[in-house]
């Protein structure tokens, strides 16, 4: 009887199958357009060209500032509440906190910039199937990285003890 019923079943439950799924899950298949779109005039594309242009320069701006003006605006915020509350725990809480809801903001919303970034890209007549957030975010604390790397070591300069006398 039991037999019967699971023949028309699909066997693909992990507990069948040794854990292992066997065919596609779901929502993993190919994605299915409804036709070509259509293509604008030229100055049309050329002027999505330069809208992506400059909504990509937006968002590098935006992931440049996580590695400066947002943290340093954090710690400003942070002294402040140190001094108004007397109490230096209460200061370093709130740039912590500051510093990563500021940062988990500004990921969403550069994530919604690239998304306009690939569709001003393929409405420029690009193929633009990927976006490139994850290589700004990337270069940006490549960037930071040596331009602290140069305040530290070449502005500033050495500890005291270390600098010669």
């Amino acid at each position: 009887m039991l037999a019967r019923i699971l023949v028309g079943v699909a066997r693909n439950d992990p507990t069948d199958t040794g854990g292992l799924f066997i065919g596609r899950r779901p929502g993993t298949g190919p994605v299915h357009y409804r036709g070509v779109p259509e293509r604008g005039s030229s100055a049309r594309q050329r002027a999505d060209g330069l809208l992506a242009l400059l909504v990509l320069a937006a968002e590098t701006l935006l992931c440049l500032s996580v590695w400066g003006p947002q943290p340093l605006a954090w710690l400003w915020i942070a002294s402040q509440v140190d001094y108004l509350a007397d109490s230096n725990f209460l200061g370093i809480i709130v740039a912590f906190f500051g510093i990563l809801a500021s940062l988990f903001v500004t990921l969403a919303v550069a994530s919604r910039m690239d998304r306009v970034w690939r569709l001003l890209r393929r409405a420029a007549g690009h193929d633009q199937r990927e976006g490139v957030l994850a290589r700004i975010f990337g270069a940006s604390a490549v960037i930071a990285l040596v331009l602290f790397g140069i305040w530290f070591l070449v502005i500033e300069g050495p500890a005291p003890s270390l600098a010669p006398r």
